[in-house]
């Protein structure tokens, strides 16, 4: 990952504002990473002036032994800075330094055997510089930094042994974790290199969950400043999944099966993780693949926190939805264009039909007007009338009369006495008022109402008579041609 993006994708998570909690047991080397950061980072990437004088004049004191130096918190700059690493990449910057919790050993946390009193901006006594430590270590981690760094160390850098240090370094860690901001850990070594310092490494990041890196933070360079900080990117929380699947598959609902697949399958994978160091180098679906490819693609925008899941169906799902959804049965690519061909004739003849149907759905009556292919020229004729002479032109075209024609039918059944017929009647409404459809269901002489209503309805379709269909006809047409408004209609 380059440099600029490391940066510029914390910066996005941050909102802009990279404050760093540089956080430990004392004597760790905090201060001398906090230096390492300003000179490699911070100071040439800002503009000269005032302010980075007055940057450089606050920077840290460091050294070597057993005596704490650092006496209160303290923000390097006091303001943050604005650095810009490139024309797309400009945040602002501030690192906080903090005394750190005490270690068995360490100097500087006592005047003549007793506890060194000191005052603080928390109390308005003077307290014990122990206690004064673990209040500003603790403003720290949870109050003024948006990530953390916490600096620790195999005992190498001072005249401390390892075992000083684990109790205050379990303590700084409770707290980090507790209050859920992205942090790494930096093993102060002056041989990081060595087999024992690295399996150390690998015994703390087991132990703490956490990414764990062995430097030598007073000879650190830009690559290993750059490993630190994307550490830290992925140690910050997935907060969107998005699900990439072809675009044909977004016409199913979230009902389907296959949808449903997808939804559970996700769930499951992102049960598994909560930040982006947690994610799985390959995301499968196993023996759970069902219509897609066991593997899974991902790809993840660390500065949005994005993680994106594409699933691939396999080969023979597109014509298995489409078969699903048209109702027929299209094996392949042959199939489908037949299929479409079948349906554009069929959309060329609804499309005649679409605006008379509207027609009859609000009035009652609707008119299919003709097209101008079918229309038929008689040969012109010329006529006479009175002194003058014309020429005659006719033309036909045949036009589609729709009405809405509401059939009425009923079914009269005898089941026995009075009391049967009214235990009938309320066990129907009460069907009708819960469910109309399941009323039609209900069995009547061993056959369901729908069927008996139904039968009766289509012998009514069948009973006009041929010849009463042509005279209907035939008076429609009249009407339309002639511009014949009355009608009388004697029903015989």
């Amino acid at each position: 990952m380059s440099e600029y993006n490391i940066y510029k994708d914390i910066a996005e998570r941050t909102n802009g504002d990279i404050y760093i909690g540089v956080v430990g047991p004392v004597r760790t080397g905090k201060s001398t990473f906090i230096t390492k950061v300003m000179e490699k980072l911070v100071l040439p990437n800002i503009a000269e002036g005032y302010s980075k004088e007055r940057t450089i004049d606050e920077m840290p004191q460091s050294g070597d032994g057993k005596s704490i130096m650092t006496t209160q918190p303290k923000f390097i700059p006091s303001q943050a800075v604005g650095v810009s690493l490139d024309k797309d990449v400009n945040f602002k910057v501030r690192l906080i330094d903090c005394v750190g919790y005490l270690v068995e050993g360490a100097l500087g946390h006592e005047e003549n055997s007793h506890p060194r009193m000191v005052s603080t901006p928390w109390d308005e006594n003077d307290i014990p510089f122990e206690k004064a430590a673990e209040i500003g270590t603790n403003k720290v981690i949870t109050e003024h930094s948006t990530v953390a760094i916490m600096v620790t160390t195999d005992g190498s850098i001072t005249d401390l042994d390892r075992d000083s240090y684990i109790k205050a370094e379990e303590k700084v860690i409770s707290e980090l974790k507790n209050c859920q901001k992205p942090f790494v850990i930096v093993l102060n070594s002056t041989h990081p290199k060595n087999i024992e310092t690295i399996n150390l490494a690998k015994s703390l990041s087991n132990k703490y969950k956490t990414k764990v890196l062995p430097l030598n933070v007073d000879n650190m360079e830009d690559n290993d400043l750059n490993e630190v900080f994307e550490g830290i990117l992925h140690e910050f929380p997935v907060k969107k999944v998005a699900i990439k699947f072809p675009d044909w598959l977004q016409i199913l609902d979230y009902t389907s099966d296959i949808i449903k697949n997808i939804i559970e399958n996700v769930k499951s994978i992102i049960d598994s993780f909560d930040k982006v160091d947690e994610l799985p180098e390959t995301v499968s679906l196993g023996e759970n693949s069902g219509d897609f490819e066991p593997e899974i693609a991902k790809s993840l925008d660390l500065g949005q926190g994005k993680l994106t899941l594409t699933f691939t169906p396999k080969s023979d799902l597109y014509y298995r939805v489409l078969s699903g959804e048209c109702g027929q049965d299209i094996k392949d690519e042959f199939h489908l264009i037949s299929y479409i061909k079948q349906l554009s004739v069929a959309k060329v003849q609804y499309d005649k039909f679409k605006d008379a149907i509207e027609q009859v759905k609000e009035n009652g009556y609707g008119v299919v007007h003709p097209d101008p292919s079918d229309l038929t020229l008689e040969e012109p004729k010329m006529y006479k009338s009175g002194g003058k002479y014309g020429v005659k032109l006719r033309a036909s075209a045949p036009s589609l009369h729709i009405m809405q024609v509401d059939i009425q039918t009923e079914v009269n059944s005898m089941v026995g006495n009075e009391q049967q017929s009214e235990e009938l009647v309320k066990s129907l409404m009460e069907q009708f008022e819960s469910d109309p459809k399941e009323m039609w269901e209900t069995k009547v002489f061993g056959r369901s109402l729908y069927s008996l209503v139904n039968d009766d309805l289509q012998n009514k379709l069948h009973v006009m008579p041929q010849e009463v269909q042509r005279k209907m006809r035939r008076t429609l047409g009249r009407i339309v041609n002639e511009g014949k408004g009355g009608v009388i209609c004697i029903l015989l």
